[in-house]
C-alpha cells in the first residue's frame, strides 16, 4: 500500500484502488484548495491505466461533504477563475466542471458516505458512478432553494435521471434531508448499509471490481452508457463488447469454471465464489 497527502485530501493507494479520504476540518467545506486537490487526483488518474477504482470517503465521521464554501459569494469573480478542470464542460462553473471531470474518469468511481452531503457535496456523491451510505447517520440534500439560487454543480441534470422528475423536484424545491434509507428506496444511493458494515461492503466492492478480467470493467460500463440511447443501439453495442471481451483470457475462465465443476448442483449452489476463485486478481 502507498499513500500520500494533498493540502486537504489523505490518498491511499492498493492492488488498483485509490481511496481519496477528504479532511478539511471541521466540516469538510467544499473549498477552493478542496477543489484543486480533486482536480490533481483527476488529473492523475485520467493517465493512470493501472488505477481501476477510486473511492472517495471522509475523513469526519459527522460530514461527508458539508457543502460548497458560501464565502465564494464575497468574491464570486475570484471563485468563476479557478483554474480547476479548465478542459471540461467550458463555459460552465468550476464545481461543475470538477464533478464532470470525476464522472468522465475511465475508473470506476465510488462515494461512501457515512455523514452529511448537501449542496456541492450531494452533488459530488452524484457524479460518481457507485454510492454507499451508512443506514443510521448519513443522508444528502440540497439545499440551495432556501438560499434563493438553484443548484448549481449538476444536481439538476443528475437527479432526474437517479430518482426521477417528481423526488428531483422534491428534494430541490423543499431544500430538505434526505436519509440514507429513504435515498436508497428512491434510487439516490445504491444501498443503505448499517454503519457497521459499510466500510467492510464498500472495501468488498471495490476490490471485486478492481480485480476482473482486463477490458471488462470498461466494457460494461461502455455497454450500459450505451442504454441512454436507442434499444437497438443499446443492443448493437452490447453485441460488439461481448465480442470485444471473448478473448482467449475468458475461455481460459470458462474452461477453468467447468473443470472446477459448474453445471452440477455443488457448484452452482455457490457460483460466484467458484468463479472469483479462478480470476487472477483476487477480490
Amino acid at each position: 500500500m502507498t499513500e500520500q497527502s494533498l493540502p486537504s485530501l489523505n490518498l491511499k493507494r492498493q492492488d488498483g484502488v485509490l481511496w481519496v479520504s477528504i479532511d478539511v476540518p471541521p466540516v469538510n467545506l467544499m473549498t477552493a484548495q478542496l477543489m484543486l486537490d480533486l482536480d490533481a487526483v483527476a488529473a492523475s488518474a485520467e493517465k493512470d491505466p493501472d488505477l481501476h477504482v477510486i473511492v472517495v470517503q471522509s475523513a469526519n465521521p459527522e460530514f461527508f461533504l458539508a457543502h460548497g464554501d458560501l464565502s465564494f459569494v464575497e468574491d464570486p469573480a475570484t471563485y468563476a477563475a479557478l483554474p480547476v478542470a479548465e478542459e471540461t464542460l467550458v463555459g460552465t462553473g468550476p464545481m461543475m466542471r470538477l464533478h464532470e471531470r470525476w464522472r468522465r474518469l475511465p475508473q470506476t468511481t465510488i462515494a461512501k458516505v457515512a455523514g452529511l452531503a448537501r449542496g456541492g457535496g450531494a452533488e459530488l456523491v452524484s457524479s460518481l458512478d457507485l454510492r454507499f451510505a451508512a443506514l443510521e447517520t448519513a443522508a444528502l440534500g440540497q439545499f440551495e432553494a432556501l438560499i434563493g439560487i438553484v443548484p448549481g454543480a449538476g444536481a439538476t441534470a443528475h437527479l432526474p435521471r437517479l430518482v426521477g422528475r417528481a423526488r428531483a423536484l422534491e428534494i430541490v424545491l423543499t431544500g430538505g434531508l434526505v436519509d440514507a434509507a429513504t435515498a436508497e428506496r428512491w434510487g439516490w444511493v445504491n444501498r443503505a448499509l448499517p454503519a457497521a458494515e459499510l466500510d467492510e461492503y464498500v472495501e468488498w466492492v471495490a476490490r471485486a471490481i478492481a480485480s476482473l478480467p482486463d477490458g471488462v470493467r470498461a466494457a460494461a460500463i461502455e455497454a450500459i452508457d450505451a442504454a441512454d440511447g436507442t434499444l437497438e443501439e443499446a443492443l448493437r453495442a452490447e453485441n460488439r463488447l461481448l465480442g470485444e471481451t471473448f478473448t482467449p483470457a475468458s475461455g481460459e475462465l470458462a474452461r477453468a469454471a467447468l473443470a472446477a465443476g459448474v453445471h452440477t448442483r455443488e457448484v452452482e449452489l455457490n457460483l460466484e465464489k467458484v468463479l472469483r476463485a479462478n480470476l487472477v486478481r483476487h477480490p
